[in-house]
């Protein structure tokens, strides 16, 4: 149960290996994947992850080898967290930047069509702040995939700088 049949570093090795491709497969997969589930959001994910979990322990079975997994995957979490705090450069690379997506009571659909963002979600974001269209100053869909909107009383000139258009 405890014994391990497989090199010691090696539930480590896969772990790193597929939290590294995962974590850039779900950049890849855009903002929106991340921000809000829909069902097949979610069934995307549980089944990302029945599809990576023989690939992670490698026909390892035993305790140790599920905990030295799990203990690397939560180390490199861990890690990224620590990096991307630390480091404007890693927090875009993992995250990206904020992105406008409206403004002055106009979307802009090309942009939302590039992150495969509906109108539909806009507005919904709209009527959550409480704002009408007319009143909209920016709209703008941030790294987790959450769409703020900013009134205009709310906004400056220098919130919008340091979001992409």
């Amino acid at each position: 149960m405890f014994e391990i049949n497989t090199h010691w570093w090696e539930p480590s090795a896969r772990a790193i290996v597929i939290y590294a491709v995962m974590l850039i497969l779900v950049r890849i997969s855009g903002r929106r994947t991340v921000g809000q589930f829909t069902p097949f959001d979610l069934l995307i994910v549980m089944l990302l992850s029945e599809s990576v979990s023989s690939a992670l322990n490698g026909g390892e079975n035993s305790v140790t080898g599920g905990l030295l997994a799990a203990a690397t995957l939560v180390i490199l979490n861990v890690g990224v967290a620590f990096v991307t705090s630390r480091s404007e450069r890693a927090r875009v690379m993992v995250d990206g930047y904020p992105v406008l997506i409206g403004r002055d009571a106009d979307f802009f659909l090309e942009v939302m069509k590039a992150h495969r963002l509906p109108l539909t979600d806009a507005l919904q974001a709209l009527r959550e702040a409480d704002c009408e269209l007319k009143d909209m100053k920016a709209a703008i869909l941030e790294t987790d995939g959450q769409i703020s909107i900013l009134k205009d009383s709310t906004c400056s000139d220098y919130d919008l700088a340091r979001v992409r258009a």
